[in-house]
C-alpha cells in the first residue's frame, strides 16, 4: 500500500506543482507585455487573455495540489518517517511555499489582472509590478526545488544511493 500512496504522491506533485511553477513563472513576463501594449489594441487583449489563463492554471492546480501533502502524509506515516528531520524540513518548506502562493502570488496576480483590465496607459501610477511577482515566483520555485531535492536525497536514507 505504501508503494501506491508514494506513487500517488509523486504523480500528484508532478501533475499539479509543475503547471503552477510554469504558469506562475510565465505570468510576470506576460504582464510586462500587457503593460507595454496598454492602449495598443489587439496586443493587450491577447496578453490579458494569456494572463487570465495563466492565473486560472495557478489557482486551479494549487487547489488540486492539496493532494500532494495529503498523499505525502499517508506515505510518510506508512513508512514510519514522520519524525525524520528531512521530512519535517520538507513539510515546513512546503507550507512556506503554499503561503507564498496563497498570500502573495495569487493575490498579486488578481490585482495585476484587475489593474491591467482597467489600465488606460502603461504609465498609470497604480500599475502592477511584474518584478515583484517574478521575485515571489522565484522564491516559490526555489522552495519547491529544495523540497524535491530533500525528497530524492532523504538524508539518512537506507536506499544506499
Amino acid at each position: 500500500m505504501n508503494k501506491l500512496f508514494l506513487s500517488l504522491h509523486v504523480l500528484a506533485a508532478i501533475i499539479t506543482v509543475g503547471p503552477v511553477t510554469v504558469a506562475a513563472s510565465m505570468f510576470p513576463a506576460t504582464l510586462r507585455r500587457a503593460l507595454g501594449h496598454a492602449g495598443a489594441g489587439a496586443g493587450v487583449g491577447d496578453a490579458r487573455t494569456t494572463l487570465r489563463t495563466l492565473h486560472r492554471i495557478c489557482r486551479v492546480y494549487a487547489g488540486i495540489g492539496t493532494a500532494v501533502p495529503l498523499f505525502g502524509f499517508v506515505t510518510a506515516s506508512g513508512l514510519g518517517v514522520l519524525g525524520d528531520a528531512w521530512l519535517i524540513t520538507s513539510i515546513l518548506l512546503t507550507a512556506l511555499a503554499a503561503c507564498v502562493l496563497a498570500l502573495f502570488i495569487l493575490p498579486g496576480q488578481d490585482r495585476a489582472l484587475a489593474e491591467v483590465a482597467g489600465l488606460p496607459t502603461a504609465s498609470a501610477p497604480t500599475s502592477p509590478q511584474p518584478g515583484r511577482l517574478a521575485m515571489l515566483t522565484g522564491v516559490f520555485n526555489l522552495l519547491w526545488a529544495t523540497v524535491t531535492v530533500l525528497m530524492v536525497v532523504r538524508p539518512g536514507s537506507t536506499t544506499g544511493v
